[in-house]
């Protein structure tokens, strides 16, 4: 078991929909990138919804979410794992979701990157679960749906918070 801890969020005050995944990968924190793993379908969804290439630096990846008011960031701060597989989450510790709220009064949607960060959501934050829909996840272990079948999902619950980008972008 190794010890993880999650990255701080990428959110501003533009933010209107904060997806949440559970805890990021092995590739992730070794990389310290939101979905580092080449496999994992995340940039490559939310490339596809807001028109902008995944192998696009990951700054500029961040930015583009940002600019569509989309924040990131995980259920769990901290936790104990083996891999990076959801099911070896042991002593899970959650972030302060609802000071993040607090901080970022525009976001008014939650989407959870699957069905563990749900379930994490549910339990350390259950007055949290009405504002929550819970998406398909983006790992390559969630195979259940094919990308399109998770697109046409994503894209139902993201792109509503599409805005005019800001000036000077």
């Amino acid at each position: 078991m190794s010890f993880c801890q999650s990255f701080p969020p990428s959110v501003d005050r533009h933010s209107r929909i904060l997806c949440l995944g559970s805890m990021p990968g092995e590739e992730s924190l070794r990389q310290q990138q939101y979905y580092a793993f080449r496999h994992n379908a995340f940039w490559r969804l939310t490339g596809k919804i807001f028109a902008f290439a995944p192998e696009t630096p990951y700054p500029q990846r961040l930015a583009a979410l940002l600019a569509q008011g989309i924040a990131l960031w995980d259920v769990l701060a901290c936790c104990e794992r083996s891999g990076s597989l959801d099911g070896n989450i042991r002593l899970p510790q959650p972030n302060d979701i609802p000071r993040l709220l607090q901080s970022f009064p525009g976001i008014k949607k939650i989407c959870c990157n699957g069905s563990t960060a749900g379930k994490y959501l549910r339990r350390f934050f259950p007055s949290l679960a009405g504002m929550a829909v819970i998406l398909p996840s983006s790992s390559p272990a969630a195979a259940r749906l094919s990308f399109e079948e998770k697109l046409r999902l994503w894209q139902q619950e993201l792109a509503p918070a599409k805005t005019p980008p800001r000036a000077g972008q």
